[in-house]
């Protein structure tokens, strides 16, 4: 097991949860005292914990794998753990975006898919080393993402910790090459099948 992950990774679960307990409209401060003894993603703790993470990702501190399993956890107890799962993945495929050159990041989406591919295979590999400990190939139309351990894989039933990864990878490519296809989870260690592996295929506009 891992000893250590990104702190991108427990920032961004926090993050959703603290996203989708967040009321939409404007409210009494009354009220909102009490959303915050009621909804989790506006406890104080979780507000710690995000000024925390925030603080480790500026100094490139990395947290415990169990912390960030356990943060997963807590996530994979609520009601609405799937969507949150989502939420956190497309954050960090977001924010993990943000970390690549201006440049590159401009050339994947005004190239040729014949020169773009290439070099946007190359920044999904960065990113799923960097921020999951995966690994990205290509295989014929489409990208594998695998994750020899994930965070999220018994956080919550029915594999819904694994839709935070589907979640990244699907707004990773769409990100760098305007366009997915269909994503899916084609293997899981929760089924003694080895890695977590997800599969992207390419959008019509890559």
């Amino acid at each position: 097991m891992s000893t250590a992950v990104d702190p991108l990774l427990p920032l961004s679960l926090l993050e959703a949860v603290r996203a989708v307990d967040l009321p939409e409209e404007d409210l009494d401060t009354e009220f909102v005292h009490e959303l915050r003894n009621k909804r989790f993603g506006l406890s104080d703790t979780v507000f710690a914990q995000i000024k925390r993470y925030t603080d480790a990702v500026k100094r490139g501190q990395r947290p415990p794998f169990d912390e960030a399993a356990g943060i997963a956890r807590l996530i994979g107890r609520r009601p609405d753990a799937e969507p949150v799962f989502r939420e956190a993945g497309r954050r960090m495929a977001r924010e993990a975006y943000r970390t690549l050159s201006p440049v590159v990041r401009r050339l994947t989406r005004i190239l040729p898919a014949l020169l773009a591919r290439p070099l946007a295979l190359s920044q999904m590999r960065r990113v799923a080393k960097r921020y999951c400990g995966g690994q990205v190939r290509r295989v014929g139309a489409s990208v594998l993402l695998a994750v020899p351990e994930s965070v999220t894989v018994d956080a919550a039933p029915k594999l819904g910790g694994c839709t935070y990864y589907e979640a990244m990878l699907r707004e990773l490519v769409q990100l760098l090459v305007g366009g997915v296809g269909a994503v899916e989870h084609v293997r899981c260690t929760s089924r003694s099948e080895g890695a977590c592996e997800w599969r992207a295929e390419w959008g019509r506009g890559a």
